[in-house]
């Protein structure tokens, strides 16, 4: 199988756990699209769900398949949230927001009784970093709070460069939010609770892309099947 196939049916097994009624979030990026395209081909069988989007993309692909759209304001508690990552330890800690979407993903999800990942296997690691961590700051005093980022990165025993994301356009990646994106290329997190500490300390910084004590459950696809943790 492919590793688009490989995510799909990480999805599928994910849309199985949906029943009626539910209030779901909806993830961003490459495996969850996958989620939201089974979740309408269900919704147009008759499944009856509400659900929140966590990114203006996720919004429109829901939109155009009839997926029943609300928000946070008008339903704060959801029962699931359905999300990929760009990395997940055995202690289901993740990286996220190769998107752009970290801020809402963890908004949504902090929000959710329960999310399960889904990933395919090549997002499996021992240690957190390989996948650059994504720190979403503030476009007003955007040097002070890179420094302040670096220097919390460094007493936090890790290093690497940190760089602007850039957009298409060759300006700065904007995030829904109107926020930019600083992305540490660690290799190596050590201890990913101390510096989830640091970063959210910082002003300036509105979110990180470590995800800690959110996940729940996971699903990983992978060459010889799916892979899976914390569902029951």
């Amino acid at each position: 199988m492919s590793a688009d196939d490989l995510k799909r049916a990480a999805a599928a097994r994910a849309v199985a756990l949906v029943s009626d009624g539910m209030r779901l979030g909806l993830g961003t990026g490459s495996t969850a699209r996958h989620f939201v395209d089974l979740l309408g081909e269900r919704v147009r069988e008759g499944l009856k769900v509400v659900c929140v989007p966590t990114s203006e993309a996720t919004r429109a692909q829901a939109e155009s398949l009839g997926v029943p759209l609300t928000t946070l304001d008008e339903t704060p508690e959801l029962d699931l949230t359905v999300d990929g990552a760009d990395e997940i330890d055995g202690r289901m800690r993740l990286i996220k927001g190769g998107g752009g979407a970290l801020l809402r993903e963890k908004i949504v999800a902090a929000a959710s009784a329960r999310m399960i990942v889904i990933a395919d296997s090549s997002k499996d690691v021992a240690v957190l970093g390989r996948f650059p961590l994504p720190v979403e700051v503030v476009p007003f005093g955007l040097e002070a709070t890179r420094r302040a980022v670096a220097a919390a990165i460094a007493r936090c025993g890790c290093e690497g460069p940190l760089s602007l994301r850039s957009a298409a356009n060759g300006g700065p990646y904007v995030t829904d939010g109107g926020h930019y994106i600083l992305d540490a290329a660690l290799g190596a997190i050590p201890d990913p609770e101390r510096l989830a500490d640091a970063l959210a300390r910082i002003p300036g910084v509105m979110e990180h892309g470590l995800f800690i004590g959110l996940a729940t459950g996971a699903i990983l696809a992978t060459d010889k099947g799916l892979a899976e943790r914390g569902l029951v």
